[in-house]
């Protein structure tokens, strides 16, 4: 069989605020610094899923391109878009929204309805030059 990966990206804008609430404000400062804005700041967010899987012999696909469109605006823009994701979304309620754990988060959102057949790999830009993959 034939392993073949395909691609979908999204688009998103959400504001956050990088903060541990356990430390000082100074400290927060030092590790996040304007990221830390109690104001929040936002960013215009690019999600790249990438799924690996064998190509069905009757379809041709891997998988169906129109599915995984609806299940990422179903579970990531719709939840996500135009979001402040310290107050608007459950899942960061007591996790910090960087870069790094919003990808998990869209990793574990899109594992829980997509069968275990297929590997997931998330690509989340913040910025044209900063980006995180998960997993590794």
């Amino acid at each position: 069989m034939s392993r073949v990966s395909v691609f979908r990206k999204e688009h998103f804008n959400a504001a956050h605020r990088l903060h541990n609430p356990e430390w000082s404000g100074q400290k927060n400062e030092e590790v996040f610094g304007k990221c830390n804005n109690p104001n929040w700041h936002g960013h215009n967010y690019e999600v790249i899923v990438k799924l690996t899987g064998e190509v069905d012999t009757n379809t041709g696909y891997v998988y169906d391109m129109k599915k995984l469109s609806d299940l990422m605006k179903e579970l990531v823009i719709n939840r996500f878009d135009h979001k402040n994701l310290n107050l608007d979304a459950e899942e960061f309620k007591d996790l910090n929204p960087s870069t790094e754990n919003i990808a998990i988060v869209i990793y574990n959102l899109l594992r829980e309805r997509i069968e275990d057949e297929y590997e997931i790999k998330i690509t989340l830009y913040e910025t044209e030059r900063n980006f995180v993959e998960y997993p590794v």
